[in-house]
């Protein structure tokens, strides 16, 4: 970023904010900031209470969701055996429709799980994911009156006293919230997120049933056989309990804002927050507009580089979690828009990534190992991380998973040598008690979702290109620190992409050159045996 203008607000000078300023943040004078921090370390400790089984169920919900659930899954278990659907992407379909109204119905926690699947392109189904897209900002709305009444209670005062006009009509809900334009008093044009009104006791409900049901699926359904149940449940718990507390989301958007700012990102901005106008289930923050993320034909029309878009995004993102240990921690396409002079406006900031001490040394080595080709330090890295029990034998895991072995590309593979592989390795890892520490999981979604917007942005990118450029900026860039946290010497180390070519994107090491429309096609090859061999 440029030094600010002399007529730049003096908030531009440590934030990534807009030139055009509703309000300027004093860092010395925001009425919530210092509290934000107090209760985000309270949230983070009520999780082991939420997520600690109780001996006697919580009846009541637990009902209602066994209920739920039952009613969305019993007619396509009936029309499956009775009419088989014509094609299985059928069948996928009827069940995603059925799901994504059962959560509804359920309410903001198995939303919000709903929306994390919608992230997971690749991971999940594609009807699944389409559907629970949905759940991101066309959740049904609650009555104006109630967001009044919330909004008065939390301000301490009539609406009138606070805003010239508000929006009768949100103008987005998802989840935990929903948001309405209005205009301040003093003239500024405004967003204000206000939280539904039983959202936190209803989560702390629903995270306490999860945490009874989840050890009774261990080794019993074929989906737990994926991961372990119970620390889905903690991780699951540690990414909410924060959003229950808007003063904690606006404290991200200065954390982020000031990273963003300190790493020269000129081409995000974040809306500012109020500085007083912050509660737990009020937020008014700046208003910004421009291009929805996946409106391809209107950013090319304005003449916006989409590529460019894509780039920066990887880059801020990755620069922000090495260098700073802090990053968003939610990205999809109703967290972010483009506007008109192409740069990127981050929103939502309920959950924020945040890589401190031993943790972020860590994640440092893995980036490190994997772009050196370096497999030991990599699963080094990831025990560091808390992926794997600090006592776990590295090269155990290292033969167990055949990652000393030259890589078998998987378009060679059948089908059921596909399934059988993937099985072998879920069984390799859980044998290790393998889990997804929260930071690591927020990354890989955010990886994920980047990985689905060059599909609908930059198709053609060659992929292996793009991330030998991303290193040699990242060398250029932060070598010397980076290698001086470390205690390498930066100026010998030599980039090796073959295990990123290999365990990440499937292809030979030989490979030199890689479009993601390429890439797509062999994911979607894959994917197709491996649906054709289960669906038998």
């Amino acid at each position: 970023m440029t030094s600010p203008a002399s007529s730049s607000p003096a908030d531009c000078a440590w934030g990534a904010f807009d030139q055009v300023a509703p309000w300027v943040l004093d860092p010395n004078n925001i009425a919530w900031e210092k509290q934000a921090i107090e209760l985000r370390i309270s949230a983070q400790r009520e999780v082991p209470v939420l997520t600690t089984p109780t001996r006697i169920p919580p009846v009541a919900r637990l009902v209602v969701v066994v209920w739920v659930l039952s009613k969305a899954l019993l007619p396509w278990l009936i029309k499956k055996k009775l009419r088989p659907f014509a094609t299985p992407e059928d069948s996928r379909a009827y069940i995603s429709l059925r799901m994504r109204k059962a959560v509804e119905r359920l309410g903001s926690t198995y939303i919000k799980l709903g929306q994390i699947i919608s992230s997971g392109e690749g991971l999940f189904p594609v009807e699944l994911v389409n559907e629970f897209k949905l759940c991101r900002d066309q959740v049904p709305a609650i009555p104006f009156e109630l967001v009044k009444k919330t909004i008065e209670s939390e301000l301490g005062k009539p609406l009138n006293e606070v805003f010239s006009f508000i929006d009768t009509t949100a103008l987005a809900a998802a989840s935990i919230a929903q948001v309405h334009l209005a205009t301040l008093l003093s003239g500024e044009e405004v967003v204000v997120k206000v939280q539904r009104p039983t959202v936190s006791k209803m989560v702390r409900k629903d995270l306490r049933v999860m945490a009874w049901i989840a050890p009774h699926l261990v080794g019993r359904i074929k989906v737990s056989a994926l991961a372990n149940p119970p620390a889905l449940v903690e991780l699951f718990a540690e990414t909410i309990v924060e959003e229950l507390d808007f003063r904690i989301e606006a404290s991200n958007m200065l954390d982020v804002a000031k990273m963003l700012c300190e790493l020269k990102q000129d081409r995000y901005i974040i809306p500012r927050p109020h500085p007083t106008l912050a509660t737990q289930r009020v937020l008014v923050m700046q208003r910004l507009s421009g291009f929805k993320f996946d409106d391809v034909a209107g950013m090319k029309d304005a003449g916006i580089d989409t590529h460019a878009v894509i780039r920066t995004g990887m880059i801020a993102f990755m620069e922000g979690a090495m260098i700073y240990g802090v990053f968003h921690g939610d990205l999809h396409g109703g967290n972010l828009f483009v506007m008109p002079d192409g740069r990127t406006a981050l929103l939502d900031f309920g959950i924020v990534g945040r890589l401190t001490g031993a943790r972020r040394m860590a994640f440092l080595r893995l980036m490190l190992n994997a772009t050196t080709n370096n497999v030991v330090g990599q699963v080094e890295a990831l025990r560091d991380l808390g992926a794997l029990p600090m006592d776990t034998d590295i090269h155990a895991v290292i033969k167990d998973l055949n990652l000393g072995d030259a890589a078998i590309d998987p378009t060679s593979l059948s089908g059921e040598e596909l399934v059988q592989e993937v099985q072998r390795i879920v069984k390799a890892l859980m044998g290790y008690g393998a889990r997804m520490p929260k930071e690591l999981m927020l990354y890989v979604k955010n990886m994920v979702f980047l990985d689905g917007a060059i599909a609908r942005l930059a198709p053609e990118l060659d992929i292996l290109a793009e991330i030998a450029s991303i290193s040699m900026l990242f060398a250029e860039r932060h070598g010397e620190r980076l290698g001086r946290e470390l205690g390498v010497d930066h100026t010998a180390i030599e980039i090796n992409l073959d295990s990123v070519k290999t365990g990440v994107l499937g292809v030979d090491a030989s490979v030199n050159s890689l479009t993601y429309r390429d890439l797509q096609a062999r994911r979607e090859l894959i994917q197709k045996r491996m649906r054709d061999h289960v669906g038998r």
